[in-house]
């Protein structure tokens, strides 16, 4: 079958209607196909759709489509999720790629949820969670289908509505006390988990081999594919302040130690499989002292509790380390990279020089113009003066799209309204240490709020989360110009606008590839992780989401982000800072038993500790050393993306927006 770019908007129920006797007849060839080998290994084909679609992207063109199983082995029920080869793949899909995204036989012993995403407009998707908490990228059915899967899935296992979320169906909850009593009703249905795990079937097109089939290649030993954390978030009916990014982004951007009654709140984890231990509060006499006159780099670690070798050590006669740091790049050495019209001759040896000595104050608003893709690297001084004209105009054109809107028109106009209070809340409490920002009725604090309202009518679709107000205030004090910050915040938004989408698709991503690294680089660390059910990396989220704003004094904060803005080494350098500082520290997480409560509030009280010049050198190193197996393992499309070539990352976009 030859995929095809279908828009049916059409409800379950009208598609299994009108395309009932298509379907079942699809069932009945393909299984008639498999019978005899299906029965000789007990394996059996229950439910198959076609066309089911993985979203890597934002763009229509990197879509990838596969097909959708459902298979009975036994009393197991497995589910698979193969990618088009040949004409119906996508041509850009590579093998390791399609490894990659492949879901493999997931036996539904291992899966806790299933997550209905039902929009008024487009297509409709489910999110499958893992007991681990890691779930797999959302799969788009579209033309329809959902209703038809749960109710396969129904009559082979218990799934049962969550009492909490009517669109999050249970998987096996026998934990959960509705969950038992529901089971006492459906027990005929139930697959007994204390019966062991059984053998499942091969995720290929014949599902009748034995043998779990796993990938490798620096995927990990216990990896399906592109892991998601799931966020099942409750919401009040009739209640649109309560949007899901503006709930689940406010609360993790604030991470402090009451975070983890957040996400036991926003990620309900049963007790079956450890997660119980997330609900307890801080206690006082906690494991971990944290004075910090004892907080450096050599802590003492328990004599008793044995710390597996760090694989990566951290020797510099054994390891050609990351290079010291440099001076920053001054003006008259930035004269030496332009021509006689400003044109940057050589990108990639400016980028470098950044990349180990950031940039003097200075030189930082025109510099940073370049390395966010605001300027092309290419263009003149004539070329670029002419573009802050036209980009002026521009912003002032969309500036008063929101300041002509009367208070009539504001009362029935619930998004502005609710968008408007989030930002003159967060500007008020944002950077107001900072000179800059200090002091009642600062201009620059009003400054801030209104690029933040024209951002949120310039892409309404993503609008506005609380962080977006920390990732431009740095601009605007290094371009101390309204309309030259806005176009500068857009493009950064181009990079880390994922970071804030309601799916948080690109939050989820970038969690997952940094458990891949850490599995990579440091395989005890993780092991211990894993052990104690911190494999979500939400104790992560803060660093992030805002790239870690909050984890190093302003100054160093803008170094830091310039020298993750030149993608020197790679665009996903922050993934290897985040594991350079769990590596500085993994003999106080190990030694100390840190479980996730402890581990969340040593990673929060981190902030204004850390040593930025040895976490990039050490960063540095980590990339190098990962090389290609460290690529490998972060999911295509995991933000920030590359700008493309021309730089000019604030103009529309050519593919297909979702």
């Amino acid at each position: 079958m030859q995929e095809m770019e279908l828009h049916d908007l059409s409800d379950d129920a009208d598609y299994a209607a009108s395309m009932q006797q298509g379907s079942s007849s699809t069932m009945r060839s393909d299984s008639s196909k498999r019978s005899s080998s299906s029965e000789s290994e007990g394996a059996e084909l229950v439910y198959l759709k076609d066309n089911v679609t993985i979203h890597p992207t934002q763009f229509a063109s990197e879509r990838i489509s596969g097909r959708l199983k459902l298979i009975k082995q036994g009393s197991s029920l497995f589910m698979t999720w193969i990618p088009y080869k040949g004409q119906n793949s996508n041509t850009r899909l590579s093998e390791k790629d399609r490894n990659l995204y492949t879901i493999r036989a997931v036996p539904f012993t291992e899966v806790r949820s299933i997550r209905r995403h039902t929009p008024a407009f487009g297509w409709q998707y489910i999110i499958v969670v893992l007991s681990s908490g890691l779930a797999f990228p959302p799969l788009y059915f579209y033309t329809g289908g959902v209703r038809e899967f749960l109710a396969t899935i129904k009559q082979h296992i218990l799934l049962v509505r969550s009492v909490e979320d009517a669109n999050v169906f249970l998987v096996n909850d026998f934990d959960n006390r509705l969950q038992r009593t529901l089971s006492s009703l459906e027990l005929p249905r139930a697959v007994s988990i204390a019966s062991g795990s059984s053998t499942p079937v091969s995720s290929g097109d014949s599902p009748t081999n034995v043998n779990l089939e796993r990938t490798n290649g620096g995927l990990g030993h216990d990896s399906h594919s592109i892991s998601q954390f799931h966020g099942r978030q409750k919401q009040k009916a009739q209640d649109p302040a309560r949007d899901i990014s503006i709930q689940v982004l406010e609360k993790f951007s604030l991470v402090t130690k009451f975070a983890r009654e957040t996400t036991s709140q926003l990620f309900r984890e049963n007790h079956s499989n450890g997660f119980g231990a997330f609900e307890k509060k801080f206690d006082s006499q906690s494991a971990l002292d944290f004075d910090h006159k004892a907080s450096n780099d050599t802590e003492t670690i328990v004599n008793e509790i044995p710390v597996a070798p760090d694989p990566v050590e951290f020797d510099k006669l054994t390891l050609v380390w990351g290079k010291p740091r440099q001076p920053p790049l001054g003006s008259e050495e930035w004269t030496t990279f332009l021509d006689n019209e400003g044109r940057v001759m050589d990108s990639n040896a400016l980028r470098k020089r950044i990349f180990y000595g950031g940039v003097d104050h200075k030189l930082r608003r025109e510099v940073w113009a370049f390395l966010l893709g605001y300027y092309a690297y290419d263009s003149t001084y004539a070329e670029r003066e002419y573009l802050r004209c036209i980009k002026k105009s521009e912003y002032e054109n969309i500036k008063r799209q929101w300041q002509s809107i009367s208070p009539e028109q504001a009362r029935r106009f619930t998004k502005f309204r609710e968008r408007k209070g989030l930002i003159d809340k967060d500007v008020v409490r944002t950077d107001r240490s900072v000179t800059f920002f200090d002091g009642d009725d600062n201009p620059n604090v009003h400054l801030l709020r209104d690029i933040l309202l024209t951002y949120s009518f310039y892409n309404f679709d993503l609008g506005y989360c609380q962080g977006m107000s920390d990732l431009l205030s740095p601009i605007l004090f290094v371009m101390e110009d309204e309309s030259q910050s806005f176009w500068c915040f857009v493009a950064l938004m181009e990079r880390l606008g994922p970071n804030f989408n309601r799916d948080q698709n690109g939050m989820h991503s970038q969690l997952f590839a940094l458990s891949k690294l850490v599995e990579l680089l440091d395989n005890p660390l993780h092991n211990y992780f894993k052990q104690n059910d911190c494999l979500n990396y939400f104790f992560c989220f803060r660093w992030v989401l805002i790239q870690f704003k909050r984890e190093f004094e302003y100054e160093k904060t803008m170094r830091l982000w310039e020298v993750l803005w030149t993608h020197y080494l790679s665009e996903h350098l922050h993934l290897y800072v985040c594991v350079a500082i769990l590596k500085r520290y993994r003999n106080k997480i190990i030694g100390e038993q840190m479980d996730f409560d402890t581990l969340l509030k040593f990673i929060n009280e981190l902030s204004g500790r850390i040593d930025l010049d040895a976490i990039l050198r050490d960063a540095e190193a980590l990339c190098i050393c990962a090389g290609e197996n460290g690529a490998a393992s972060i999911p295509p499309g995991t933000p920030p993306s590359l700008p493309i070539d021309n730089g000019l990352l604030y103009s529309q976009q050519e593919d297909e927006v979702l």
